[in-house]
């Protein structure tokens, strides 16, 4: 069974992932549009199908019976979808939504709070889904102001996709990547701004007060520093201090999900040589882990996914370098998660 599955290919049941139990789950009937998990913690309880699982097949969430929202969690935050008359286009709102939910497992999993923008219209969130043919102007650009997410569509096809990721001379480019990346600057917006810890940010990443199109200008005509990668974890985080928390957000991001999946595979690697790494067998990605067993997991983990893409021909699949700067500025935000966590979201002022 995996996360983006709807069917169970033996039993032949229905499958959704059950946000209360935050498991992927089979469902029986039980009544009309209503649907029983056969687990026993979910035994009193009945779901109904995301309305974008029944009538559009681009979810395979479930809702509580009880929630009046016919969207689950994740379809509900997206206010903008393609235009579905365009040839490609439900393929494409398909693929953006799977790396969407995948997004909105991570922060449930962090437990860093979700609220719409019709929950909270001031701080909330919302993700915008547009083609170059729904806006008039300039081509449609990724990005974040003021808790909406825009994804071009255009990043829904892998050719275009890889074509941009060689253009800009990027070693990874993926579009659960982008949604990682965006949703950073949101919760710098949430997390940071204005708050008790942005003079330890700034000591990590530097002034965010310092131009921001000025500096874009300057990194797309002059490029990145050349000792770019003694400081940041990608080209791109050298532009701007809100890029360089967005990229290693991202970063963290990517890592937790990846340890969790390995985890939850019991995976387990076994040095034969004498300074291979090893990856801890119990590794589990619960905030209370300390940041330096994220780090001392993360690298055994890595190092066996790269030989492995090379024994199949493939490229590194983490093509990545984490200088001490770098591992400095995720530890800070692996701490800002876990402040966050017992008492809230910080709200700026």
């Amino acid at each position: 069974m995996f996360f983006e599955n709807s069917q169970c290919l033996q039993c032949q049941h229905p499958l959704a992932y059950l946000p209360d139990l935050q498991v992927m789950g089979s469902l029986e009937p039980a009544g009309e549009d209503l649907w029983r998990s056969p687990l026993a913690r979910a035994r009193d309880g009945r779901y109904r199908l995301c309305a974008n699982y029944r009538d559009a097949n681009v979810c395979n969430w479930a809702i509580g019976e009880q929630d009046p929202n016919p969207l689950c969690l994740s379809c509900r935050l997206t206010r903008v979808i393609p235009d579905l008359d365009q040839r490609g286009h439900r393929e494409a709102w398909y693929r953006l939504e799977v790396a969407k939910r995948r997004l909105l497992y991570s922060l449930v999993q962090l437990q860093l709070p979700v609220r719409t923008k019709t929950e909270d219209a001031a701080h909330g969130l919302a993700f915008e889904l547009l083609a170059d043919s729904q806006v008039s102007g300039s081509p449609v650009l990724t990005g974040h102001r003021d808790g909406v997410i825009v994804i071009s569509v255009a990043e829904a096809d892998d050719v275009e996709r890889e074509q941009r990721r060689r253009r800009l001379h990027e070693p990874y480019r993926t579009l659960l990547g982008h949604f990682r990346h965006e949703i950073g600057h949101y919760y710098w917006d949430r997390l940071i701004a204005n708050s008790q810890v942005l003079a330890s940010f700034r000591e990590l990443f530097g002034d965010e007060r310092q131009d921001y199109a000025q500096a874009l200008q300057r990194h797309y005509a002059s490029g990145s520093p050349p000792n770019w990668q003694e400081r940041f974890i990608s080209a791109y985080a050298s532009v701007h201090p809100w890029e360089d928390w967005a990229e290693s957000w991202a970063h963290y991001l990517h890592m937790t999900d990846t340890l969790e999946t390995a985890a939850s595979f019991g995976l387990r690697l076994k040095p034969w040589r004498r300074g291979d790494p090893a990856l801890h067998a119990d590794v589990h990605l619960q905030q209370s882990v300390d940041f330096e067993r994220v780090i001392e997991d993360w690298y055994p983990l890595t190092y066996a996914l790269n030989c492995l893409n090379r024994g199949l021909g493939q490229p590194d699949s983490y093509p990545f370098v984490l200088s001490a700067p770098v591992v400095a500025k995720l530890r800070f935000i692996h701490t800002t998660i876990a402040d966050a966590r017992p008492h809230g979201l910080r709200r700026a002022s």
